[in-house]
């Protein structure tokens, strides 16, 4: 939730799916300019997701960020491994978080 507020302060349009397969379907189907998702998800974690976003084209360079209260060195390994471009760690820290948006997307 905090995510969305901080990001539609910035004047972003989001999608939001409630799960990890929703995620990954909406993401193939909209395909969005970046990719901000939880890692602990219904169905389907941040990490395995990433993995199946990777292995689509309509994905495979989508920046996601990977976002979590997990940010011990094996979880922020494991994020990197399973695709993700970024990793941020919770409580957000809107500055921190809005700095990596417009470095993937640009001002």
């Amino acid at each position: 939730m905090m995510e969305k507020m901080i990001l539609a302060k910035g004047g972003y349009d989001l999608v939001t799916a409630k799960d990890g397969q929703e995620a990954v379907d909406k993401a193939a189907a909209e395909r969005p300019d970046l990719i901000l998702m939880d890692v602990m998800m219904p169905k389907m974690t941040g990490f395995e997701a990433c993995v199946q976003l990777r292995q689509r084209d309509a994905t495979r360079s989508t920046p996601i960020i990977l976002v979590t209260t997990r940010g011990e060195e094996g979880n922020v390994e494991k994020g990197y491994q399973s695709g993700c471009t970024d990793y941020v760690t919770k409580p957000i820290n809107g500055v921190e978080l809005m700095s990596k948006v417009k470095t993937y997307l640009g001002d």
